[in-house]
């Protein structure tokens, strides 16, 4: 006679059990919602209108809308390299509403350069992931006869001292690159000559009184498609998209030539695992937006999604590449 009683009791706290779960589950599902609660500010460590202020504004709708249709505001803070920006990320509050978009410049080239860096990359950053890397083309002037890169290191060798490159400054990533080539072509003795900024260095490619010049894929990319420079190798590990036709370095015989200005994304040391997951998550699917990856791609970007821990990994690796370069060609900033 209890049999029934006892059969809805039974059901009875099985259905109060799954509601309590469901309960449960909701107000877990709210608090973590309750993140982002504002919108997500994004600091560009470079002057407006610059590459890297164009990957920024090219991922960040894509970032807010996987955060919950939250508005992701692009700011630059400029200076130094990069480093007065992600100085500014590091020193923020870690509850993952201020990130930085951040270069292999700052995180691994300039750590290995300068004594002093008022902040350590490794220890003050937590890495959300790569965004892409922008590889550089090597250029020639027409005036120089050489159509290949194994032409060009025997002209080298045949005129010691006689051959120039220009970059965008001492202890920057074109710089670096050009050592690297020196470097890994076994030494060949080419002359450096630093300008303010890449741009200022394109008309003396052009004219022939520079002769060579390692620059990031955009800002070549013209004066090759024109025919007024001559493009020989790229530093990628595989050729370009929008370049098909011209080999990348190690292809041309040079070892190891990976050189790229990479980007990606950094918050303060000290942001919760479970929201750099989700910045991760959000990053990922902004770049596989199909707007967003075919305008980064003709930024002359190959894009880099992935884990946190590969950008970290990433950023360790190039930080000892460039430190090995920058200690072979005695390269040093005071």
């Amino acid at each position: 006679m209890n049999t029934i009683p006892r059969r809805r009791a039974v059901a009875a706290l099985g259905a109060f059990t799954s509601l309590g779960v469901t309960v449960q589950a909701g107000e877990a599902g709210a608090q973590q919602q309750a993140w982002p609660d504002q919108p997500i500010r994004l600091i560009v460590p470079f002057p407006p209108g610059g590459p890297a202020d164009t990957i920024a504004r090219l991922i960040a709708p894509g970032i807010g809308e996987h955060l919950g249709g939250r508005s992701v505001v692009v700011e630059s803070r400029s200076g130094a390299g990069g480093i007065v920006g992600i100085e500014a990320v590091a020193r923020s509050r870690p509850d993952g509403h201020t990130i930085g978009l951040a270069s292999s410049g700052v995180m691994a080239i300039l750590p290995g350069l300068q004594a002093n860096m008022p902040f350590n990359p490794e220890r003050d950053l937590a890495k959300i992931g790569l965004v892409l890397s922008v590889p550089q083309i090597l250029a020639v002037s027409p005036s120089l006869p050489v159509r290949s890169v194994s032409e060009l290191v025997a002209l080298a060798r045949q005129r010691p001292g006689e051959i120039s490159y220009g970059s965008s400054g001492i202890g920057n990533t074109l710089h670096l690159a050009a050592e690297m080539f020196r470097v890994r072509a076994g030494g060949i003795d080419i002359v450096h000559v630093p300008y303010r900024g890449a741009a200022q260095a394109i008309p003396d490619l052009l004219s022939g009184r520079l002769q060579m010049m390692f620059a990031d894929v955009p800002i070549l990319l013209p004066h090759v498609r024109s025919g007024a420079l001559r493009a020989l190798g790229v530093t990628a590990q595989e050729r370009l998209e929008l370049l098909p036709e011209l080999p990348t370095m190690i292809e041309a015989g040079i070892p190891g030539m990976i050189s790229a200005s990479s980007y990606g994304l950094v918050a303060p040391a000290g942001v919760p695992a479970e929201r750099i997951a989700a910045l991760n998550a959000a990053l990922n699917a902004s770049l596989a937006v199909p707007e967003t990856r075919r305008a980064l791609i003709e930024q002359g970007g190959l894009l880099r999604p992935g884990t946190p821990a590969e950008a970290a990994a990433f950023f360790q690796g190039e930080m000892e590449t460039w430190r090995e370069i920058a200690r072979i060609a005695n390269i040093r900033l005071e």
